[in-house]
């Protein structure tokens, strides 16, 4: 008789839950001696109340938007959304973009849900063009720019009215130039499969957005801080007196970061030393085309659609950003 094969020991993979509950627990037992350690350096002491700082204020809105994410892919499923959507092309793009405004949630979400959407025609041009607006105009965005940016409204105008335009011009550019063949990546797999229940499609969801963006926060404020400390003076004056510069390497720096739409705002307010046209196209080409968003689209949609949608996607976010920022913000 064979003998039976011993099943191969399994190799301990801790999930991202254990790994932030360790680390709170870490930052607690050993938080006075951090503390004294930053307090006793001043550049040390700058940077953690920078970072503590954005990270503070961004957190309340973070945790609202992940909570909303969640209850939308519970109730709100993609089908229903395409039952939606106008057949003519024009009003198909209009109606996604402004959809977008009612349905918050992370960039990271929006991929997948345009990805289920995605069809011939107007169904995929509308599809790209929600993909764009949903995690830029959404309502828990635009409270958390107006938050972040007390002293300047506008700031909250000229970000939904860019990043709406910038939507809309992408689906219209989809629809007159898209190609279905750039398509090479099949539809994926719903993440309900009609067994978990309601309660579980929601905190699955809710989890895996806070994770994912808080993780990208955490990366923000901490560049965001570095930029303070490491930085000099010097350069970023000279970046407020070279406008163009200036706008080109914040929308750099925007596709760099990889920040979460919900917490962005807080980042881009910290670099006072910067003019509000710069850390507007920030803003604006963020949510629209990021190191992370590319890498989604690629696996998604497939390679040759990412190297055409997102560098077009790029260029048009900067230069709509600019154009808007120059009418609503002024003459900086």
């Amino acid at each position: 008789m064979a003998a039976v094969a011993a099943p191969a020991p399994t190799r301990l993979r801790p999930g991202s839950m254990p790994v932030l509950v360790v680390t709170i627990v870490a930052l607690a037992l050993f938080g006075g001696a951090l503390r004294e350690v930053v307090l006793d350096r001043p550049t040390l002491a700058t940077a953690a109340t920078v970072f503590c700082g954005i990270f503070v204020q961004a957190l309340p809105f973070l945790a609202l938007g992940v909570v909303i994410s969640g209850l939308v892919a519970t109730f709100v499923t993609p089908d229903r959304l395409a039952r939606w959507l106008p057949r003519r092309t024009g009003p198909a793009i209009l109606t996604a973009g402004v959809a977008g405004a009612a349905l918050p949630g992370c960039e990271c979400g929006s991929v997948p849900v345009a990805r289920r959407l995605f069809g011939d025609g107007a169904v995929g041009a509308a599809a790209l063009t929600f993909m764009l607006a949903a995690p830029a105009i959404n309502p828990v965005v635009l409270v958390a720019t107006a938050v972040a940016f007390p002293g300047a409204p506008e700031m909250v105008a000229a970000r939904c009215a860019a990043s709406l335009l910038t939507a809309l011009i992408m689906g219209a550019v989809w629809a007159r130039f898209g190609r279905g063949e750039w398509i090479t990546r099949r539809l994926p797999s719903a993440h309900d499969d009609g067994t978990s229940s309601r309660w579980t499609v929601f905190t699955e969801a809710a989890r895996h957005d806070f994770l994912q963006a808080a993780s990208y926060l955490v990366i923000g404020a901490a560049a965001a801080a570095a930029l303070h400390i490491l930085v000099p003076d010097w350069v970023f004056e000279h970046l407020a007196g070279q406008l163009v510069l200036g706008i080109v390497t914040m929308a750099l720096l925007a596709v760099v970061l990889a920040l979460c739409s919900e917490a962005d705002a807080f980042v881009a307010a910290s670099l006072t030393m910067l003019p509000l046209l710069p850390r507007l196209v920030f803003l604006v080409v963020g949510p629209a085309i990021d190191l992370k968003l590319f890498a989604m689209q690629a696996g998604m949609f497939g390679r040759a659609f990412a190297v055409r949608f997102g560098p077009a996607t790029f260029v048009v976010a900067t230069l709509v950003a600019t154009g808007v920022g120059l009418v609503v913000l002024g003459p900086q």
